[in-house]
């Protein structure tokens, strides 16, 4: 199987997981950037992640990488609209520590999926990341941003590769049973 195909088939793995344990799905009911959900643009960041540590040769936690990267913005609620508790940051500085939050409320989180999340605005967050993964999902991070931003509708083909996990998840999600245990 070639890389592209293996990343593939991982970052899928991962996802649907995230969908059963983590209740991912609840990530698409909130708008990212443009018409992009916030589940859809965490898909093409860890997507775009393992496309540049591969392209620049650099040996990587996948596993934590396609976890962190697909839970970095799950904080689950719509920034454009949110209003701030009194004393409450900004979201571009808040909101790694709402996806931090929720994510490890559902599902156990090892020291790099966490540094993911949280250091993923870096450096708009003073602290910087840590491992290659965090700082990998910070850089594609901003560069999905930015596509998402340019280019409406940049992921027709990524949301149809992805559908039938949506769908599963949507009709487990109305059935009832969840585990939060990953």
């Amino acid at each position: 199987m070639n890389t592209t195909l293996r990343n593939a088939h991982a970052l899928g793995v991962e996802l649907v997981r995230l969908l059963a344990k983590a209740d991912l799905i609840r990530a698409n009911a909130f708008m990212q950037h443009g018409d992009t959900s916030c589940l859809v643009h965490c898909i093409a960041v860890a997507y775009v992640s393992m496309k540049l540590l591969e392209f620049l040769h650099l040996r990587y936690d996948r596993k934590s990488l396609l976890r962190g990267a697909l839970l970095h913005d799950f904080f689950l609620y719509d920034w454009h609209t949110h209003r701030r508790a009194e004393g409450e940051r900004m979201h571009a500085f808040s909101h790694p520590t709402h996806a931090w939050r929720n994510a490890r409320a559902r599902v156990k989180l090892n020291a790099r999926e966490e540094d993911i999340i949280l250091r993923h605005m870096f450096p708009v967050t003073l602290t910087p990341p840590k491992y290659r993964e965090s700082v990998a999902v910070c850089i594609a991070d901003k560069l999905c941003a930015l596509h998402e931003t340019l280019h409406p509708s940049c992921y027709a083909e990524l949301k149809r590769i992805y559908a039938p996990a949506f769908k599963r998840a949507m009709h487990s999600d109305s059935s009832g049973g969840q585990n939060h245990e990953a």
